[in-house]
């Protein structure tokens, strides 16, 4: 007997695409064998092994193939090449709706998709107890399916899926539609099938579920695995690749709004984000030194005590943190020509994504902009999942004492 549950080698799914109908008339009677079609493959040359008593997560932007090779692990559909090995029941609880006759009640189904996994009536007689207690939708169960809300429906389906004893479980997104209460139904029911040494493929767009359960993870992109191992290291490089992703499909001329401007004044020429070692830069690691080199051409160098301002925003433009020379005493040099001056971040503390910078010159009450440009750098911050929100501060954990101990 093998310890694998799951075994895929070079699973490819393609389709032929047309441009239009009679295309596949043309091609189907045409003497010489010309093809009229593109193809698109969901899966291409996929290879997936899963012991048996894992729990395995699958990530991946919507089309990557990661519903599809679920449907061919359950058979519903059929992999255009490749092999495929199976060992034990499988129970799948892929699109909503998918399995359950709508005009049949909720009680009827239990008995329809009992007999479609393989149970006798008899079989499926000693579950429909714990199906009902677990669903937990009142009377509703002897109601047809297409009266159902989406979050009922989802209830039923996963408490048939769970129930009927599967040697693998396949979860793809259903609990989305969850409500709260239930969703921490079915993570307890997880945890209680995984430590029975069942197998579980769980797909889902929520990274801390995938963390919390999954002992290796799959990562898919355009129908091809990417990566696959550590589920920590895999999902903080998928996370990684979405951040990295929306800043190369930032235009920066098209986002760079120049607010306020008196050029006959000043007008900052240049700003560069450079490393520790002073060179340009737009990514950088977690915890990292990070400069910004602001140059700037002075027109009118009467202006008394200016300051120079830099704001650190989200992509979403949430406001991170805002430093200027005057708040720091600090004075920057304004002869005529052009002038340099930095800002150095010694340890960056921000968690990662993808932020941007403004930059000012103020006169000297840091009041009244004198030039003011934003978005006029971004910066993609990468790193290792540490923390939740924007920043990681300086901390430590160590243990108390009790208040009546010296």
């Amino acid at each position: 007997m093998t310890e694998y549950a799951i075994r895929l080698k070079d699973i490819t799914k393609s389709y032929n695409m047309y441009a239009k109908p009679s295309d596949r008339f043309r091609e189907a009677l045409n003497p010489f064998k010309k093809s009229y079609h593109d193809v698109f493959y969901a899966l291409k040359n996929v290879n997936v092994e899963i012991k048996k008593g894992e729990m395995i997560g699958f990530v991946g932007e919507n089309g990557s193939g990661k519903s599809t090779m679920l449907k061919i692990i359950t058979g519903v559909l059929t992999p255009t090449s490749g092999t495929m090995e199976i060992e034990g029941k499988i129970s799948a609880l892929l699109e909503l709706g998918s399995g359950f006759n709508p005009e049949y009640s909720g009680y009827e189904n239990i008995y329809l998709n009992g007999m479609v996994l393989g149970f006798s009536r008899e079989e499926v007689d000693e579950m429909v107890d714990d199906i009902i207690e677990f669903a937990d939708i009142g009377d509703h169960i002897y109601q047809p399916v297409k009266t159902y809300s989406s979050g009922m429906f989802v209830r039923l389906a996963f408490a048939v899926a769970i129930n009927v004893n599967p040697d693998i479980l396949i979860v793809d997104e259903a609990l989305a539609v969850g409500d709260l209460e239930f969703q921490l139904k079915c993570m307890e029911k997880f945890t209680e099938i995984k430590n029975s040494g069942k197998t579980i493929l769980f797909v889902s767009h929520d990274i801390s579920s995938i963390r919390r359960f999954c002992d290796r993870s799959y990562w898919l992109k355009n129908g091809e695995v990417v990566e696959y191992g550590d589920t920590m290291e895999v999902t903080t490089n998928y996370e990684n690749f979405l951040k990295k992703k929306s800043v190369k499909t930032v235009d920066r001329n098209k986002n760079q709004v120049e607010r306020f401007a008196a050029p006959d004044i000043v007008d900052v020429t240049k700003a560069e984000l450079l490393d520790k070692n002073k060179n340009p830069v737009d990514m950088l690691e977690q915890g990292e030194k990070l400069y910004v080199k602001v140059t700037y051409e002075v027109k009118d160098d009467t202006i008394k005590n200016p300051v120079l301002g830099i704001a650190l925003r989200t992509v979403d433009n949430f406001y991170v943190c805002g430093l200027n020379t005057l708040l720091d005493s600090i004075k920057i040099p304004w002869k005529k020509g052009e002038n340099i001056f930095y800002l150095e971040y010694e340890k960056l503390g921000l968690l990662a994504g993808e932020y941007y910078f403004d930059v000012a010159v103020f006169e000297e009450n840091a009041t009244v902009p004198l030039v003011y440009k934003t978005k006029y750098m971004n910066l993609f911050v990468s790193g290792s999942y540490i923390g939740e929100g924007i920043v990681v501060l300086d901390h430590k954990w160590e243990e108390g004492t009790h208040s009546n101990e010296i």
